[in-house]
């Protein structure tokens, strides 16, 4: 069986590529390039799914949005 999941890519200070899935709390990884951080999220996701078993929850992937505050 396949599942889709979404994943938000953020470049941090160092300049890691940094993956998240929001449907699966704690779920990410980084690697210096996208083709690696590719496959360490996809490693990171099947162990996720393997820990929570049925317990994962649907949703669907809205957007992002960007929001400038006052310092």
């Amino acid at each position: 069986m396949k599942k889709e999941f979404s994943v938000v890519i953020e470049r941090d200070a160092e300049g890691y590529f940094v993956a998240t899935v929001p449907e699966l709390r704690g779920c990410h990884s980084q690697a210096k390039s996208l083709d690696t951080l590719m496959k360490r999220i996809r490693e990171a996701i099947e162990l996720c799914l393997e820990v929570a078993g049925a317990e994962v929850k649907s949703s669907e992937f809205v957007g992002v949005q960007r929001i400038t505050v006052n310092l």
